[in-house]
């Protein structure tokens, strides 16, 4: 015979695991909720939340491999090659054959998109700032933590 206060643990332990109660949704609306509000802040400069991370890998180091960029994206090659052909149309990046292995395309900011770093940054931030307020600056690099941790694990 299971004790009520088995019951009453495994109860809990069901109601956690089931939407909207779950890790795993509310990660999920946390999400949606800031790429919703990035989108929104990202707007004006016609711009998406995927431009601005393939910009930061840009900003990071320029003259990146389009395979290099995926791989840090964790992002398909189709998905990954029609984003950069709609900035390479705005006039954002440029491709360039590698000079010593012409399979491979390397992606270059152009002046426009090397300007876009005095703009984008302060956004994101104002976006993260509203997302995690009330949230001190110790429990944010915990919540990193945990967060990357998680990841790992499921990589």
């Amino acid at each position: 015979m299971v004790s009520t206060s088995e019951n009453s643990v495994a109860l809990e332990s069901w109601q956690q695991t089931r939407a909207p109660y779950n890790l795993g949704y509310r990660i999920k609306l946390l999400s949606q909720l800031l790429y919703r509000k990035f989108t929104e802040r990202l707007e004006p400069y016609g711009l998406t939340p995927f431009h601005w991370v393939i910009l930061c890998c840009l900003w990071e180091e320029n003259g990146l491999p389009t395979s290099t960029i995926g791989e840090r994206l964790k992002q398909v090659g189709g998905t990954l090659t029609g984003v950069l052909d709609r900035m390479e149309e705005r006039g954002l990046v440029r491709r360039e054959r590698d000079c010593r292995d012409r399979r491979i395309w390397r992606i270059w900011l152009t002046d426009a998109g090397k300007e876009l770093e005095a703009i984008l940054p302060e956004l994101a931030v104002e976006v993260r700032e509203q997302a995690l307020q009330g949230i001190s600056h110790a429990e944010r690099e915990q919540f990193a933590r945990m967060i990357n941790q998680a990841i790992a694990n499921l990589s």
